[in-house]
C-alpha cells in the first residue's frame, strides 16, 4: 500500500476490534431474539418466577429495551406453594423496574375446577399448565418469554429457541420449525403461540458467571443456609409446613442451598457452603449432575416425564 493510499484508509476503531467474552457472544444473542420477539410478536408476555435464570432474563429485557418500558408484561403462574423469599423478591423486583406484573394461580384454576387434585398432598407443580395456558387465552399472549436451558433436561435438549404450540396448548417434538442461524419465525394463528427460550444456549455456570458479573440480587434460598430435611430417593427434601416429615422420616438440619427454585413439594436443596456467588461458581464448574437431576423430586417419576408434561402445555 502506498503512503496516498495509507493515508486514505480509514482509521481501525480499537474498540470494534475488542474480542468478545463467551459471555458477551451469549448476551448478544439473547438480546437479539428478545427483539425479535418484540418485533414479530403482538402480545408477549414474559415469564419471571424470581428465579435465577429469569431474573438474567429481565437484565438482558434492561439492555434490549431500556430506556423505554418492556414491550410486554411479567407473567408468573404460583402454584400457591412457592417458596416464600422467592415471591417476595419476584414482587420487589417487579416494583423496582415499574413493570406490570401479572400473577395467575394454580389455587384460582382449583376454584373453577379446571385443575383437581387426586389427593390433598398431591403437588400443583404439573398443573401449572392448566393455569398457564388459561392465562395465555385471558390475555391473548402469543408468545411468552421463558428461561428453559437445554443443558438442564433431556425434554427441554429438543427444543427449538422459538418452540411452537397449537391451539391445545400442545407442543409435539418431532414437528418443529427450522431454525438456520439467527432466523426466527415467530407466525402464529389463532389460538396458537410460541414459547421462546432467549438463554437456551446457556448452562447453568454461564448463567451464575453472568449474575456475577452483572452483579445481579438474588433470593436469599439461593445461598447456602441451615435448613430441616428428610432424605428421600437419593435427595433432600425440604421439611416445611407444605411438606412435614413423615412418619419414619430422619429429620436433619444441614447447610443447603438451592440451584433451581420452584414448587416446594418438587424442588429439593443441595448440601453447600457457598455463601457468595464466587463460591457457587466453584461448584457448579466441578458438578456431574445437573441442577434438575440433583433436584427435582418431580422429574424422578420417568425418564420421559418431562417430555409428557411439555407435551400438555407445561413450559
Amino acid at each position: 500500500m502506498n503512503a496516498l493510499a495509507a493515508s486514505a484508509a480509514p482509521a481501525i476503531d480499537a474498540a470494534a476490534t475488542k474480542e468478545l467474552s463467551h459471555l458477551d457472544w451469549l448476551e448478544a444473542e439473547a438480546i437479539h431474539i428478545l427483539r425479535e420477539v418484540a418485533g414479530q410478536c403482538s402480545r408477549p408476555a414474559l415469564l419471571f418466577s424470581g428465579g435465577k435464570d429469569s431474573i438474567c432474563l429481565l437484565r438482558l429485557a434492561e439492555k434490549a429495551f431500556r430506556p423505554g418500558r418492556f414491550p410486554f408484561p411479567l407473567l408468573h403462574i404460583d402454584t400457591g406453594h412457592n417458596y416464600r423469599e422467592v415471591i417476595d423478591f419476584r414482587d420487589r423486583r417487579a416494583a423496582e423496574l415499574g413493570e406490570r406484573l401479572i400473577v395467575r394461580s394454580v389455587e384460582d384454576s382449583m376454584a373453577r375446577g379446571t385443575v383437581v387434585l387426586k389427593s390433598p398432598g398431591e403437588s400443583r407443580n404439573k398443573h401449572q399448565s392448566v393455569t398457564l395456558l388459561e392465562a395465555i387465552e385471558e390475555h391473548g399472549f402469543d408468545a411468552c418469554i421463558g428461561g428453559a436451558r437445554r443443558d438442564e433436561e433431556k425434554a427441554r435438549a429438543k427444543e427449538r429457541i422459538f418452540s411452537f404450540r397449537d391451539e391445545f396448548g400442545q407442543w409435539d417434538p418431532k414437528n418443529q420449525r427450522p431454525e438456520l442461524w439467527n432466523l426466527y419465525n415467530a407466525r402464529s394463528g389463532p389460538g396458537e403461540n410460541m414459547r421462546v427460550f432467549p438463554i437456551s444456549n446457556w448452562t447453568e455456570l454461564d448463567v451464575w458467571q453472568y449474575i456475577e458479573r452483572e452483579r445481579l440480587e438474588l433470593p436469599s434460598i439461593y445461598f447456602a443456609h441451615p435448613r430441616p430435611i428428610v432424605r428421600r430417593n437419593g435427595l433432600l427434601a425440604p421439611v416445611t409446613p407444605v411438606t412435614p416429615a413423615q412418619p419414619g422420616d430422619v429429620v436433619e438440619e444441614l447447610q443447603v442451598r438451592f440451584r433451581t427454585v420452584g414448587d416446594i413439594t418438587c424442588t429439593a436443596p443441595v448440601e453447600s457452603s457457598a455463601t457468595t456467588v464466587a463460591a457457587i461458581i466453584e461448584e457448579t464448574a466441578v458438578t456431574t449432575i445437573s441442577e434438575r437431576g440433583a433436584t427435582r423430586l418431580d422429574d424422578q417419576t420417568s425418564e420421559a416425564s418431562m417430555e409428557q408434561r411439555k407435551k400438555e402445555g407445561y413450559f
